[in-house]
């Protein structure tokens, strides 16, 4: 089976096309990347599959085999890997995902993609659809006591949820002991959630630390820094236009305030590619 390993600032993903190859369980394939690495160990596996509501599906699964909704990197580097296979000519591309449409135009360099601007749609703030303890219609700056310490949480959902804190210093914070926590306070979230914690440079520059559910830190989460304009904005923060540092690189990000949509912008990179033998598939 093939497959291509591509990075799109922060987040590795092992990518491979089920419209030209058949692949019977892919809880069990995403397991089976992660345990074994194969030189191929990532944050997850993606799946182009075809749709009948947009270009092409995306399907993305945790290495734990869980299939999750949605990451803004991996949506970008799904618009450079059909693009760059031949899989289509467009240059404006429309994604179905678990966390809904998404659409995706490309910037070619070359016969290659060399950029993506990502409309990931607009934000969730219900607390009707994020899975938060509270009497709060959206959770905005909600007050809440962590490890002791009184601090200020905003969540948000692309399908996929997060939560955002804004600390005086990312740098100097302790991005394990408070994720870790937070991930596992069933009294806010229900279900674990994403920790992004953001600091203000100035109203058009943000920086970020990502504590992902489940992994650790991570270098960079494009969800994580949309979360954290969105917050800047809810809270008069930022502006809706705002350059986002997080250790993997900077995106640009922008809440357009006509559509309502977050949009991202920023590069994606072909890591390698190399075939898999899977046995499994033969079960």
């Amino acid at each position: 089976m093939r497959f291509t390993k591509m990075q799109a600032f922060g987040n590795d993903y092992v990518y491979i096309d089920v419209i030209h190859q058949k692949l019977n369980n892919p809880s069990e394939l995403a397991r089976f990347i992660s345990n074994r690495h194969l030189g191929v160990g990532a944050d997850g596996m993606v799946l182009i599959c075809p749709s009948d509501k947009a270009d092409f599906q995306m399907r993305i699964f945790n290495p734990d085999g869980t299939e999750a909704e949605m990451c803004g990197n991996a949506l970008r580097s799904v618009g450079k890997y059909v693009y760059d296979h031949g899989l289509t000519g467009k240059r404006e591309v429309v994604i179905e995902t678990l966390g809904g449409i998404k659409f995706l135009k490309l910037f070619v360099d070359n016969e290659k993609v060399s950029n993506i601007c990502a409309d990931i749609g607009e934000p969730i703030l219900s607390v009707k659809e994020i899975p938060v303890y509270t009497d709060l219609k959206e959770f905005i700056e909600q007050p809440v006591e962590i490890l002791g310490d009184s601090l200020f949480m905003t969540a948000v959902s692309w399908g996929n949820p997060h939560c955002v804190i804004y600390v005086d210093s990312v740098k100097e914070w302790d991005v394990e002991k408070y994720g870790s926590e937070i991930e596992n306070k069933t009294s806010l979230f229900p279900n674990k959630t994403n920790v992004t914690f953001a600091e203000l440079v100035n109203r058009n520059y943000i920086k970020i630390r990502e504590w992902e559910r489940g992994t650790g830190e991570t270098i960079g989460c494009g969800t994580g820094c949309a979360t954290a304009v969105v917050a800047g904005v809810l809270t008069n923060r930022c502006e809706r236009r705002v350059t986002v540092e997080q250790i993997g690189g900077i995106l640009e990000i922008e809440w357009d305030e006509v559509t309502n949509h977050l949009i991202m912008v920023g590069p994606s990179y072909t890591v390698y590619e190399g075939e898999i033998f899977l046995p499994l598939q033969n079960k």
